[in-house]
């Protein structure tokens, strides 16, 4: 399978495919012409690798667990576990970070909204509104020379 066909099968683009090439995380072989070749295990190791990325690990991150991801170690991987237990830890930290952003920003909203309506609520006389009966023309005069 070429390069054009591998990624719409694995459903990321031939870029993606050349990336992951260009990392090391993939070694398709090349046909006479030079062409890059997929054959069945390439492209269940790019779906790996695709999955790892989608998760939130860096190609460095994946090529750290390259053997993890062959046919021969797609099981269970000690070094892979460990990995991806760190991934976890990261992520936890991560959802707690933006769990304490949202409350700020949660808190911060009801502030302002208190201070609209306050100030909403004070105001008698807007100063800005212009008088109904007034006439005011769109465009200020020329001068006259």
């Amino acid at each position: 399978m070429q390069i054009k066909e591998a990624a719409a099968h694995l459903g990321v683009s031939p870029r993606s495919l050349r990336h992951y090439e260009q990392a090391g995380l993939l070694t398709p072989t090349r046909d006479a012409n030079g062409y890059r070749h997929y054959g069945p295990a390439d492209l269940r190791r790019a779906g790996r690798i695709r999955d790892m990325i989608a998760t939130g690990f860096s190609t460095r991150e994946v090529l750290a667990m390259a053997p993890c991801l062959s046919d021969d170690g797609a099981g269970a991987c000690e070094a892979g576990l460990a990995d991806l237990e760190h991934k976890l830890s990261q992520i936890d930290r991560l959802i707690t970070d933006l769990q304490a952003r949202r409350r700020t920003t949660l808190e911060r909203i009801a502030q302002f909204r208190g201070t609209l309506s306050n100030a909403n609520n004070e105001r008698k006389d807007p100063g800005h509104d212009p008088d109904p009966r007034i006439a005011v023309p769109d465009r200020v005069p020329r001068r006259q020379r």
